[in-house]
């Protein structure tokens, strides 16, 4: 017969409901500790890795440049060290070539160490293979940082310049609104905007590109760039007994905003910014929340004069931005958008200073 010593015990957890009401904080207190730990856990080892293509990368560097040997050298180390190393991958030939182009196109280990090594190797790869602009390629790293972007989303950006164009258009936000909020705003913006999935053209009509952003919304969602909602399209505006239609209204929802744009098939007139001012106040009266702030109105245009723009901003009292669009990229157009971003030594001089801050 067996004692009471011999049975086994197994813990029944109590119900939920049976259980005091601190208990919910108690369990999501120590779950985001677990999650948190694990997302550092992991970025660290990204990092350690990353660090040791590095390392590997500026040895076969030095050695290859130093004795002469090629591929065959390399084909060699691959192989020996995946015997050296069973349950470990990333020691391809082809990898191990990454690794060398890693080390070449990063001479500076500070600039590694500080920003390149936090990005997963694939995000590496694809900085390395569609960009040969050190400063193009420091930018988009830092960005795909910040932002948290995923490897297609990092090559995507890549592919339509979109740093480049960031919050270059020409506004008046400077005037209208409140100094805290003005350089946010602007470069939540873009110029000019990339309109190539909508199947349009520069001899398309307004209805006709229109129709392309609708038909594609996702894609134009994702062109405007992250925080912008759809609202509709041709949005109904009943004043004074009269009917208006907005062509597309979007709501940022870091911004807390409406967003109005306007689609022009023709260059800029400065009569365009009393037709968009004047939707922005309709859509302030009766759709804004007393929590959101005053609407942004964006003209899309086919062409513009910066000098009219300029000087057609300074009789408007709501904030507007003036931007043109493009249905492709021909290569003096990207040349012109590469020229405009900063050199390496410009970055390093903001990124000591803001580090020295």
């Amino acid at each position: 017969m067996k004692s009471n010593t011999d049975e086994v015990y197994i813990p029944v957890p109590p119900i939920r409901y049976e259980l005091p009401e601190w208990y919910g904080n108690l369990f999501k207190q120590i779950k985001e500790l677990v999650a948190n730990e694990r997302r550092r856990v992991m970025w660290e080892a990204n990092r350690r890795m990353s660090m040791m293509y590095y390392h590997i990368g500026k040895i076969i560097l030095n050695q290859s440049e130093q004795k002469g040997w090629g591929a065959r050298i390399v084909d060699r180390l691959s192989a020996d060290l995946k015997a050296a190393y069973p349950e470990m991958s990333g020691f391809s030939p082809r990898n191990l070539k990454y690794m060398q182009r890693f080390a070449k196109l990063w001479p500076d280990e500070e600039i590694v160490q500080r920003y390149v090594a936090q990005l997963p190797w694939r995000h590496n790869i694809c900085l390395m293979e569609k960009t040969d602009k050190p400063n193009r390629r420091l930018i988009y790293a830092m960005a795909a940082i910040k932002n948290g972007w995923s490897k297609a989303m990092l090559e995507l950006n890549l592919e339509n310049f979109t740093l480049e164009r960031e919050g270059k258009l020409p506004t008046n936000f400077d005037k209208i609104l409140p100094d805290s909020q003005s350089d946010m705003v602007r470069q939540m913006f873009k110029d000019p905007y990339l309109l190539d999935f909508t199947g349009a053209d520069r001899n398309s009509r307004e209805k006709e590109i229109e129709d392309g952003l609708t038909n594609h919304i996702t894609k134009f969602l994702l062109e405007l760039g992250q925080g912008f909602s759809f609202v509709g399209r041709q949005v109904h505006l009943e004043m004074g007994g009269q009917d208006y239609y907005i062509d597309m209204l979007f709501y940022h929802l870091r911004l807390r905003r409406f967003v109005v744009i306007e689609l022009k098939a023709i260059p800029f007139a400065p009569e365009m910014m009393g037709q968009l001012a004047f939707y922005q106040t309709v859509v302030d009266h009766t759709l804004r929340h007393q929590s959101d702030e005053p609407t942004i109105g964006l003209l899309l245009v086919k062409s513009k004069s910066e000098t009219i723009v300029k000087y057609s901003l300074e009789s408007i009292n709501k904030p507007i931005g003036v931007a043109s669009w493009e249905t492709t990229i021909t290569k003096e157009i990207a040349d012109e958008w590469k020229s405009t971003l900063p050199t390496i030594e410009e970055i390093e001089k903001e990124l000591d200073s803001g580090y020295q801050e």
